[in-house]
């Protein structure tokens, strides 16, 4: 399918703004330069939001807590923002998140996770596994049922999703009933078709990943599976999937292969690719119905499971 008209006007608009390219930036200029507030549209009123500190491997850990109409207890969506484990952050997936406890039921947790290059591989990954720990064991205190945890993430966010699922069968828990991960990163390569076809003109490029992955591993192998679940030498026994794609995405075949490896041993998985869509496209709402399409299945998803 050809560039949605919709995506090519944000890309057109993008160009024209003049922002400079994330790979010949420091870490600090891309956190401060990368604001895509206009595009995720108004925020939807959720019933209560909560900001706070739980405990990590390397201090505390802040957390933003959203919570959907109704009665009490409700299952968890353990929820962690893209951005290449470099920038990022809650507020970038505020949008989002309010979308998904609106309209999965769940108590949306969102992990403000420590950031590369200052924490490298495996940081982030162990602070979004200390957050779906300390859930599981403290579910009253966040009116969660802590018998029905869920995790979820964009890009960089999916990566720590489907790692969290590793860890958590590795170490013998918790018990996660579902993860949702939106174009997620999978393997630590650049070798596939859509990253030939997608390497730059769509948001995100082949030089950004590489500029990503370098701050993240910096002089560590990124074939562990903690980095690369593609890596992983046994999937089997992991929690089902929901796992969305976009077509103008360098993401794009990792996120389909790791579909495709889940399947293979015996996962369950719905594979959704967005046809005409790019990398990034469920935090612009606003301005691309997809977006909250893409929230809306995995509702339906967790519906089914829930």
């Amino acid at each position: 399918m050809a560039l949605h008209p919709a995506v090519k006007l944000v890309l057109d608009q993008m160009e024209a703004s003049g922002a400079p390219v994330i790979s010949t930036l420091t870490p600090e200029e891309a956190r401060t330069s990368t604001d895509i507030s206009l595009l995720a549209g108004i925020p939807e009123e959720v019933a209560s939001i909560e900001e706070r500190m739980i405990p990590g491997p390397a201090g505390d850990i802040p957390i933003r807590i959203y919570t959907p109409e109704g009665q009490g207890p409700f299952p968890a969506l353990i929820y962690y923002h893209g951005g290449g484990w470099v920038i990022g952050s809650l507020d970038v997936v505020d949008v989002p998140c309010r979308q998904l406890a609106n309209r999965t039921g769940c108590v949306v947790i969102s992990v403000d996770y420590r950031l590369a290059p200052e924490h490298p591989f495996p940081a982030p990954a162990e602070d979004a596994y200390a957050a779906v720990e300390w859930v599981a064991e403290n579910g009253e205190a966040v009116c969660v049922d802590s018998s029905k945890l869920v995790v979820a993430g964009d890009s960089a966010g999916g990566n720590l999703a489907a790692v969290v699922c590793l860890m958590a069968k590795d170490k013998g828990g918790p018990k996660i009933a579902y993860q949702i991960l939106f174009y997620p990163v999978t393997d630590h390569s650049y070798e596939t078709i859509s990253y030939e076809e997608n390497a730059e003109g769509y948001f995100l490029t082949k030089d950004s990943m590489v500029w990503f992955w370098n701050h993240y591993l910096q002089e560590k192998s990124g074939e562990h599976h903690y980095a690369s679940p593609m890596r992983a030498a046994d999937v089997s026994g992991l929690p089902p999937a929901l796992i969305v794609t976009a077509e103008y995405d360098p993401l794009r075949d990792e996120g389909e292969a790791y579909a495709k490896k889940l399947f293979d041993a015996g996962v369950g998985v719905t594979l959704k690719r967005y046809e005409g869509m790019i990398h990034g496209f469920v935090w612009m709402s606003g301005v691309l119905p997809q977006g909250v399409d893409a929230i809306e299945l995995a509702a339906e998803e967790l519906g089914a499971v829930l």
